[in-house]
């Protein structure tokens, strides 16, 4: 199957920076904090108004519309409304599968957060904070999850398949991200020991929760592995032969290419991506089904982010140093041309 789809993201699982009335009178900057900072009542008034308003049927038939056929949709560690304080939804995934259905658009399950966060991003449900790994306790609670959702689609048609993990942070990017200076933690003593999640650790999780998935679930439905952030690294784990239909889900940001030494205009993303993004791809393709499961195009230089100064406000640097942002009409011929160039790699 030759994915055209779209994520569902800010639905089942919030970020701020999308919805930031959300967390108004608040300091919460995250999920986790953001049911601390309200009253029970006032908590799950706001979710349940942002999570019927949010994405309803209309979407799914604008998804069919447009000529989309499958849909990632990111869901919360607490989804079965099992870890107070948080209020679960699994009954918008109920209903997302009877819309998925009716329109014949497939879905991606995306275990998008973890207890104690897979990766210390906002969107990992804690800010600064990377501890999931180190606690066995919080890893098999995970990997339950992981069997529920399994038993309760594994057999629905509108299934394309699911997803264990969004964006666990190895080692290879650990510095480079600087994760507790883009996302500062609000108790610092919470997130002291935070550390990036091995590669053989990763690889351990992903056999353990494919054998659980599996046991609900059917090899004609996917197993979709995030990369890490290393996409070459999978090769030998995925010539396992125990494993079938293994998909592996990259996810390409023009801003992470900042980080990684991208020269800030147009010329210089677009080689970038022929270089990096399309050759890597290309690569991995001759090995493995391969899906980008998450691109944007966000850049520096599209926002008047000084470029003399390699800043870049989401690879977390000052930049208080701005130049004049291009016009309307270059913005567009921009976000056209890169977007062009992203979707053909």
């Amino acid at each position: 199957m030759k994915i055209k789809g779209v994520n569902l993201g800010n639905w089942l699982v919030l970020e701020k920076w999308m919805s930031p009335f959300l967390f108004e009178g608040t300091d919460a900057q995250d999920e986790y904090y953001l049911p601390r900072r309200l009253s029970p009542g006032v908590y799950a008034a706001r979710l349940f108004v942002h999570r019927n308003e949010y994405i309803t049927e209309r979407d799914f038939a604008a998804m069919r519309r447009i000529g989309l056929n499958a849909v990632r949709i990111p869901v919360p560690y607490f989804i079965f409304g099992d870890r107070e304080p948080f209020v679960g939804c699994i009954e918008y995934l109920d209903r997302a599968f009877d819309w998925a259905e009716k329109y014949s658009l497939r879905i991606l399950i995306d275990l998008h957060t973890a207890p104690g966060s897979q990766n210390g991003f906002d969107n990992g449900g804690i800010c600064g904070v990377v501890k999931w790994a180190q606690s066995p306790e919080e890893v098999e609670f995970v990997l339950r999850v992981l069997e529920k959702l399994a038993a309760r689609y594994g057999t629905r048609k509108g299934l394309y398949g699911i997803q264990p993990l969004n964006e666990p942070l190895t080692e290879e990017l650990w510095d480079t991200f600087d994760v507790q200076r883009r996302y500062p933690p609000l108790d610092p003593e919470m997130a002291r020991g935070s550390a990036p999640i091995s590669l053989s650790f990763l690889r351990g999780f992903y056999k353990e929760a494919y054998r659980r998935i599996r046991g609900h679930m059917k090899a004609d439905k996917a197993v979709v592995l995030h990369d890490g952030f290393q996409i070459k690294a999978w090769r030998e784990f995925l010539a396992d032969p125990e494993l079938e239909n293994i998909v592996l889900d990259t996810h390409q940001y023009l801003m992470v290419a900042e980080m990684m030494g991208c020269e800030r205009d147009l010329d210089g993303y677009l080689a970038y991506i022929k270089e990096h993004f399309e050759k890597d791809i290309a690569e991995v393709g001759r090995y493995a089904d391969i899906i980008c499961g998450e691109w944007c195009l966000f850049n520096s230089y599209a926002c008047g982010v000084d470029t003399r100064g390699g800043k870049s406000v989401l690879s977390g640097m000052d930049f208080s140093e701005r130049r004049e942002a291009p016009g309307t009409e270059e913005k567009r011929r921009v976000y056209r041309e890169l977007a062009r160039a992203q979707i053909a790699a």
